[in-house]
């Protein structure tokens, strides 16, 4: 649950706009977008990365009050490339490689089966 920025009620994580007050949460037509807004006078650009590398093309900056691309430079940052695998045992494995690559599977089977019939032919 989050709280509303000007009215401070509990609202639903996916809501759009406050149905207490009506305050846009989210950006316009983007209903899965976070729209930030500063809390204080100060605005968000002193505190945002985008700013502090000079990478921020929003026309607002550097007096922006709300956006959607606000990244907090005092909160730490998590590592885009780490993933939590979990260890499988191998036969788990092999059972979901199959199901990922039934061509493969069915052209080794075909070269399998065309092996033993060479072999079979071969031995009479």
């Amino acid at each position: 649950m989050l709280n509303c920025p000007r009215c401070h009620q509990s609202l639903n994580s996916k809501a759009v706009t406050c149905s207490h007050c009506g305050t846009v949460l989210k950006a316009y037509g983007h209903p899965g977008i976070t729209l930030h807004r500063a809390t204080s006078d100060q605005p968000l650009c002193e505190t945002c990365s985008y700013q502090a590398d000079d990478t921020c093309t929003f026309p607002q900056r550097p007096y922006a009050k709300e956006c959607t691309l606000y990244d907090d430079i005092t909160q730490p940052k998590v590592v885009a490339n780490q993933r939590y695998t979990p260890r499988q045992n191998p036969l788990q494995s092999l059972k979901f490689w199959c199901q990922r690559n039934p061509a493969w599977l069915g052209l080794l089977g075909l070269l399998t089966a065309s092996f033993l019939l060479t072999l079979l032919a071969a031995s009479r």
